[in-house]
């Protein structure tokens, strides 16, 4: 500002220099008459007076022009800090909520109402304030004041997205409903989707959205996984009653769901207990050739049928010896072919086996393996007759339980 002041003032003397270098070259005068008076005065004093006259002229009409407009100028100026007061007020809320103090982000976003154009975006923070506050009731008001069309896309995610959170599934899914009903469709959306299916244990739909969002890479590839078995386990466990239902479900699904130890486990027991050994026994074989599981071995003799006719165990333990020559030293294999022998009767292989993989459970320190080898080897010794045996075995698997 100083420096533009001493260059207004160097111009107002250039032009004052100018004008009395060209003055002193002026001989003309102004003869003003009105009778009976005459005036007689240089031309250059007539053009100063013209130009003073002007100026006085136009601080006069500015000066009635600034008092009959004080009324509107005070009025704009007030609504301007009205507006800068309802904006600062409108950041201050959404820091609040970001920084975890929700009373505060609330008590701006209800500040920050003085301006109406703030009603929406204003809304929604509050709203997700009261939200964090458990404020349920409160919540919901906020979000019914949210009425600008721009904002009901968002007005919609948000309240979905909150009712999932509350554990409120159905409030969740219609909000996302009307959502879509407008032509709204995003990955959010599906996760919100996703939750609340959750909730509701709609496996197959939680299913399908996991499918989803993984092709969309929306979900971590671990949590897709254990989504995806958890409502395939599920699934499964829906169709307990029904094998025929239940063998077509397996069936539907991905090879790698098929070849999860966890779901053909999970889907052998069922069938299990359906009375469908054989069909068991190729869902753990299939899922033995990929992947190799304890809790699959462990199942394995359960697929020998206790009742239907020519379902003995002998193919098994031809099946499990082949398995040994590419892994002798596996104990839980060694487990399952003594339990194999056990319903064979094959007293002493079952002995041997079960010795065997008890030593490989104490040598890994392995303690589930060595409590489960000595009940069997209590109850091989309970069929041959040797009680004390059988109570040794007993104790000792009573005394590898860690009890905390």
């Amino acid at each position: 500002m100083a420096i533009r002041g001493l260059i207004w003032l160097a111009i107002l003397f250039a032009v004052a220099v100018a004008l009395a270098t060209v003055g002193r070259f002026d001989a003309g005068q102004v003869l003003l008459v009105y009778p009976p008076y005459r005036v007689d005065v240089s031309l250059n004093l007539f053009v100063v007076g013209i130009v003073v006259t002007f100026l006085l002229l136009y601080a006069i009409l500015r000066f009635a022009r600034n008092i009959v407009t004080m009324p509107r100028r005070v009025a704009a100026y007030r609504a301007r800090m009205r507006t800068e007061k309802a904006n600062s007020a409108l950041r201050d809320a959404v820091g609040n909520l970001y920084a975890g103090r929700f009373s505060r982000a609330e008590k701006a976003a209800r500040d920050s109402l003085v301006d109406e154009k703030n009603k929406g975006a204003a809304g929604l923070i509050a709203a997700n304030a009261a939200h964090r506050l458990h404020e349920y009731a409160r919540r919901d008001d906020w979000l019914t004041q949210v009425d600008d069309p721009d904002l009901q896309e968002a007005r919609l995610m948000a309240t979905a997205d909150m009712r999932a959170d509350g554990r409120d599934a159905d409030g969740a899914l219609a909000a996302l409903t009307e959502m879509r009903s407008q032509g709204g469709r995003r990955i959010h959306a599906q996760q919100i989707a996703l939750r609340a299916q959750q909730q509701l244990k709609n496996w197959s739909e939680v299913l399908k959205l996991v499918k989803t969002l993984e092709k969309r890479e929306a979900l971590h590839p671990a949590v897709a996984v254990r989504l995806r078995q958890l409502a395939a386990e599920n699934l499964l466990r829906d169709r307990r009653h029904n094998a025929d239902a239940l063998l077509e479900l397996w069936h539907a699904l991905t090879p790698i769901e098929r070849h999860s130890p966890r779901l053909a486990d999970c889907a052998a027991e069922l069938l299990i207990a359906l009375d469908r050994p054989n069909e068991a026994r190729k869902i753990v074989e299939e899922a033995l050739a990929q992947n190799w599981d304890a809790r699959l071995l462990r199942r394995y003799p359960d697929t020998v049928g206790a009742t239907a006719p020519g379902n003995d165990a002998l193919p098994l333990i031809q099946k499990a010896e082949a398995w040994r020559k590419e892994r002798p030293e596996d104990g839980d294999l060694l487990f399952a072919l003594g339990r194999l022998c056990l319903k064979q009767q094959l007293w002493g292989k079952a002995q041997s086996f079960l010795e065997a993989a008890l030593k490989s459970a104490n040598a890994s320190d392995n303690e589930p393996l060595k409590i489960r080898s000595h009940r069997a080897l209590a109850r091989l010794h309970e069929q041959l007759g040797d009680a004390e045996k059988a109570a040794t075995h007993y104790r000792e698997s009573a005394l590898a339980m860690n009890v905390v």
